[in-house]
């Protein structure tokens, strides 16, 4: 399948593609932007659920209220969140090669994303679970459910087109990052750009890559619209 979409876009480039890139270098960091985006999403999607969930109900007036996960837990997420993806890159360097045994790659980059979009998510999916109606709580409680219900059977679905518009904000902000993160040698859209649009003055490379970053955005945008808007 990769060999058939190669030649096609070989094919359908040939007459204006002057660039010392070729059609399957590109596709190949189109590949490696699309693993380390998937596995980053994944891993620090299920870290920000955590990270979320136990914010709100840990909060002052949550459904669980400790004062002291919370004001542990609150701090932390907000220094990882102040620090900038290029600086938290090379910050994490010794963890990543003990973790993969190695700083530069496609899974090098993945343990960086997925630290830099975890409390990023968290802190989203708190804000979309706090914009529940504090009624629908009362009413859960005075039903007699218990705290995981709560969370799970009313909190959850009423959020449900609130999480996906943030979802799908992170989603695109792990993207940039990814683009960044070729800085290091990391592979993917970023590294292409850096590698022989900038360094080599490869205009059309440059070019290249921005259009397919737009459209990616573009797409994962009106995804995330469509979706939060279904029943």
């Amino acid at each position: 399948m990769r060999d058939v979409i190669v030649q096609w876009l070989t094919e359908l480039t040939q007459p204006f593609w002057n660039s010392s890139l070729s059609i399957d270098q590109f596709v190949t960091a189109l590949q490696e932007t699309f693993h380390m985006v998937c596995f980053s999403l994944l891993f620090g999607g299920i870290w920000g659920f955590i990270q979320g969930i136990v914010l709100l109900v840990t909060r002052p007036n949550g459904i669980l209220p400790n004062r002291f996960i919370y004001h542990l837990l609150n701090p932390i997420v907000n220094a990882l969140r102040s620090l900038p993806f290029i600086i938290l890159l090379i910050a994490v360097i010794p963890l990543t090669k003990f973790l993969v045994g190695s700083s530069i790659g496609t899974w090098a980059a993945i343990v960086p994303l997925t630290i830099y979009i975890g409390p990023y998510m968290g802190r989203l999916i708190e804000t979309s679970l706090l914009e529940v109606n504090e009624g629908i709580i009362e009413s859960a409680q005075a039903m007699g459910a218990s705290p995981f219900q709560i969370i799970f059977k009313f909190i959850l679905p009423e959020a449900r087109s609130s999480l996906i518009l943030n979802l799908t904000t992170a989603t695109i902000s792990l993207i940039g990052a990814t683009a960044m993160a070729g800085a290091v040698g990391a592979g993917g859209i970023g590294d292409l750009a850096i590698s022989y649009g900038y360094q080599r003055f490869d205009t059309s490379v440059v070019i290249l890559t921005v259009i397919i970053l737009l459209l990616l955005v573009q797409f994962i945008q009106m995804l995330g619209d469509w979706l939060s808007k279904l029943r």
